[in-house]
């Protein structure tokens, strides 16, 4: 309520000599604020300072003030604060940033980011023939992520990204090979990547893995190897040794026993010392990912599957595993697959389960193939 001079019983307001009317009220700490517009009435600036008021006593005041700072510069203090991220993740998030996202919302301040005007960003990203969807759904997560914490933060109320599904990639569906169109590959590939095009279908693991995987890491004995550790390869071609791509990545996995006798045989060429890598170029250096790639293509185009990419192994790998009865928990644990809710889905894969998976894929293999000699 007012009394004759304008004044109220919390904040103030007064008429300008435009004939418009400023209010003006006390924070929490004390600061004396002036609302960041004007009104058309003294009603209008009352009920401005009604509203401040209420969220004051709720503990739900934003100040004006705050919000004033631009999404180009609370990105790119975001992006130094996150100190956890791998290096290929932080050059994606700068790339989406410099290239997708700052261009177009980099200019305004976070209190200008409505939900129309997100939404109205996102449906012009979609809509160009490039960066295509699935890039649209990372840039658009990205926002959400970094608006998600300016809320934590005390910046803004809300976080204006409420485009329902538009963080949902919708990949298309990735070729499977079959058995024979995976020796057949490894039969015709440089002979020093055979075992790896083996062991990135029927183990499943990744090829950052296989880069990094080292001799003293294999256990023969048991037919197990231990995924502790990626190489990853940045923009400047600079080679990065880190923990897998997440903490379900790191794992036990049961190698098939007619895979073993081609990992036993290739490891019986290398060096004895545990710290060697299985895959290597001269001189014990990483294997970097375009020299695999150049000879995938041309043993693919040889075996006539052009089209099929070192990925799809992966994939054909997770697709023979599932037809082997393997459980969708036993899976991921193979695959080193992550959810937010890994730990509690993963943490009941036994290894003992993950063996019979192995020897069902070896009985798989040897049904369509037959006995091989190693090596061969």
């Amino acid at each position: 309520m007012a009394n004759k001079e304008g004044h109220r019983q919390f904040g103030a307001v007064r008429r300008l000599p435009s004939g418009r009317w400023q209010a003006r009220y006390q924070n929490g700490g004390g600061n004396l604020l002036t609302a960041p517009n004007t009104f058309d009435t003294k009603r209008d600036a009352g009920r401005f300072l009604d509203a401040v008021r209420a969220d004051l006593e709720r503990g739900t005041w934003i100040d004006p003030r705050s919000a004033k700072v631009t999404l180009d510069e609370y990105a790119r203090r975001w992006l130094l604060d996150r100190t956890d991220l791998r290096p290929r993740t932080a050059e994606l998030y700068e790339g989406l940033l410099r290239n997708h996202i700052l261009p177009a919302l980099g200019g305004s301040q976070l209190a200008d980011l409505t939900p129309s005007k997100i939404r109205s960003w996102h449906a012009d990203l979609y809509r160009r023939p490039k960066p295509g969807a699935s890039t649209t759904a990372k840039a658009y997560r990205l926002v959400r992520t970094i608006l998600g914490t300016a809320v934590t933060d005390g910046l803004i109320l809300k976080n204006p990204c409420t485009v329902k599904g538009a963080g949902r990639e919708r990949p298309p569906e990735r070729p499977v090979a079959t058995v024979d169109e995976v020796f057949r590959i490894a039969d015709t590939i440089d002979p020093r990547f055979r075992l790896l095009v083996l062991l990135a279908t029927f183990t499943g693991m990744r090829l950052g893995e296989l880069q990094a995987l080292k001799r003293g890491r294999v256990d023969l004995t048991t037919g197990e190897i231990r995924v502790v550790e990626q190489i990853q390869q940045l923009r400047s071609g600079q080679l990065v040794t880190g923990p897998p791509k997440t903490e379900a990545g790191v794992r036990l996995v049961t190698v098939p026993a007619a895979v073993l006798t081609e990992l036993a045989h290739h490891l019986s060429l290398l060096a004895p010392e545990p710290e060697i890598l299985v895959f290597a170029q001269l001189g014990g250096r990483p294997i970097r990912r375009m020299t695999f790639y150049r000879a995938w293509r041309r043993a693919t185009c040889a075996a006539g599957l052009n089209g099929l990419k070192p990925h799809d192994l992966r994939h054909t790998g997770n697709t023979l595993a599932a037809a082997t009865g393997a459980s969708t928990k036993e899976l991921m644990a193979r695959m080193g697959h992550a959810s937010p809710r890994a730990a509690l889905i993963y943490q009941h894969a036994t290894r003992e389960r993950d063996a019979i998976i192995a020897q069902a894929l070896d009985d798989l293999i040897n049904a369509r193939r037959g006995d091989t000699a190693p090596g061969v």
